[in-house]
């Protein structure tokens, strides 16, 4: 499993962010540390892709609507590229089409929002053991 050095010098598995909602973006680093994980969050899929962050993540959390690239899009380049990090998907529409489609196309979860902490806490370790 990819990992990141922590302040420590301990090796924590890396969880990104990909969210436009700017309170999603602060909020969910600090609970995914909480949980044990290293985690950076980023603005939009191009930000992720440019910041090199895509090698060492080992789970994205990843918003479904965002403007420019969306959270399928972006998965769907990532498979692309090769890169077969595990995906939860986030959004706060509540429609079955795309959660069935995203599945579909391989994603880890499925997050409506708002969810609990237990519910992401699962998602990740579900995730996580797909790897």
């Amino acid at each position: 499993m990819k990992s990141v050095k922590d302040r420590n010098g301990n090796r924590r598995p890396l969880l990104s962010v990909v969210d436009d909602d700017e309170s999603m973006r602060e909020s969910l680093p600090g609970l995914i540390q909480e949980f044990g994980f290293a985690a950076r969050s980023f603005s939009s899929a191009e930000e992720f892709l440019s910041s090199g962050a895509v090698d060492e993540t080992s789970c994205l959390i990843l918003d479904i609507a965002m403007p420019g690239m969306s959270g399928p899009e972006l998965h769907q380049e990532l498979k692309r590229r090769g890169d077969e990090i595990p995906v939860i998907f986030i959004t706060g529409q509540k429609d079955e089409r795309i959660r069935a489609r995203v599945f579909e196309q391989g994603a880890a979860g499925f997050l409506l929002k708002p969810f609990s902490d237990v519910a992401l806490l699962a998602a990740i370790k579900t995730a996580l053991q797909a790897i």
